[in-house]
């Protein structure tokens, strides 16, 4: 078997470490119970996540004991940012975050089994902490230089805002999470993005002064593109892992659209596929690019992880749907309006609205003349069936799923017409 440690670093799965002979040391010799965290400051994970969570599914395929924290106590505090103070959200409001992140991650690991998953929630020995304790059992190993010195605390320091002691007191919390886990699970090793870098290395520093052991801290990249942006937002925010916040066919979608200079990269990344089909979808790329087999596999084999079989399957007809290659008849209700969302629009009457209305008020066309040249030249579709007659109302029974209808004008240009 390929060692863990090659094979995260094969899939650039790893950024920064603390002694790597000693951590592959410790991975070859038995299990490693290892943890990530993960704060409920908004309603639901999202796709940066899903690196992280990839390192811990790697890590227990290869036979080591994950814990997922969910931050139910430092979700109430917030990690600082670079722009300001969060907002502090109530603990009614955090609790129920917890428990949508809780039901997220219980989905991405593996609960079952010889080597099941765990959840923890920092809330459980957080809020057991006495100011007087905090200060006393923690506080007294933490100096102020190297506190302030963090790269984020010394950025907010610099700017007009600076920084409050409640962000400030966050590197602490979590250094105690790692403590509080090392003693109860025997956990030795942490994971988590690369901008928790110096939190990571705070809660191996306490170990180590408090409990005299020497435990392991690993980073993952944060993902950018190849010309060094951000990888992540649509138009409408967040690639959000809840189907509620975006749907499994704007997500499908989002992994569709990946240009062809990240794709091999994030199959790596963010999937499960053996070298040699990644490898395999690189030739591919190289060779045929028009294709996009790779763009395909990913958005698959992302979605099926996130959404499940069911939902990539209808994400998958809708998108040949739209353009001609399925049955858009057979599309539900939400997939069809999440596929269709971001589509011009126009009214439309049931039974007077005609090819030649809806192509102008879609603005596929600027004027009925120009309208009914379209229809006359077969360059207008109505849910993807050639229109002949400019005259012919939209009857009832053409009415897909949600009294909706497909416009199309030519082969590229799409719209929507929506019962008023």
């Amino acid at each position: 078997m390929t060692d863990i440690l090659d094979e995260l670093q094969w899939r650039g799965l790893i950024a920064q470490h603390t002694d790597i002979d000693a951590l592959r040391a410790a991975l070859a010799s038995g299990p490693v119970t290892f943890y990530c965290g993960f704060d409920p400051t908004a309603p639901s994970l999202h796709h940066g996540h899903l690196v992280a969570v990839k390192v811990m599914r790697h890590l227990q395929l290869a036979g080591h004991h994950p814990l997922a924290l969910v931050g139910g106590a430092t979700g109430l505090i917030g990690d600082p940012r670079a722009k300001g103070e969060r907002t502090l959200n109530t603990k009614e409001v955090v609790a129920e975050w917890a428990q949508g992140l809780r039901a997220q991650l219980e989905h991405l690991l593996d609960f079952d089994g010889d080597n099941p998953a765990r959840i923890v929630n920092n809330l459980d020995w957080t809020a057991q902490l006495s100011a007087i304790d905090f200060l006393r059992d923690l506080g007294k190993h933490f100096r102020m230089g190297t506190m302030l010195s963090k790269d984020i605390v010394a950025r907010r320091l610099a700017s007009e805002e600076g920084i409050s002691f409640t962000e400030f007191s966050y590197q602490i919390l979590q250094a105690n999470d790692y403590l509080e886990l090392y003693r109860r699970y025997g956990c030795s090793l942490e994971v988590g993005g690369n901008d928790q870098w110096g939190n990571l290395v705070g809660g191996m520093d306490l170990i180590h002064k408090v409990e005299g052991a020497s435990v392991h801290v690993m980073t993952n990249p944060l993902i950018t593109k190849a010309d060094g942006t951000k990888f992540g937002k649509t138009e409408g925010g967040a690639i959000w892992l809840n189907p509620e916040m975006l749907s499994p066919y704007a997500f499908y979608q989002f992994w569709l659209q990946v240009e062809d200079a990240d794709v091999v990269r994030f199959l790596k990344v963010f999937t499960f596929l053996p070298r040699e089909e990644i490898e395999r979808l690189e030739d591919s790329v190289a060779t045929n690019p028009k294709a996009r087999e790779a763009q395909r596999v990913l958005a698959h084999e992302v979605t099926t992880w996130v959404h499940g079989a069911e939902a990539t399957a209808q994400a998958k007809a809708a998108t040949a749907a739209l353009w001609g290659k399925g049955e858009l008849s057979a599309l539900d209700e939400a997939t069809l309006a999440a596929a269709t969302a971001d589509l011009p629009a126009a009214p439309l009457e049931v039974g007077r609205s005609t090819i030649v209305d809806l192509l102008v008020g879609a603005g596929l066309e600027k004027g009925r003349n120009a309208a009914r040249k379209t229809v006359a030249a077969g360059g207008a579709y109505l849910n993807n069936v050639k229109v002949l007659d400019e005259d012919a109302p939209v009857a009832q029974e053409q009415l897909l799923a949600g009294d909706v209808v497909l416009i199309r004008k030519g082969r590229r240009n799409l719209a929507v017409g929506r019962r008023a």
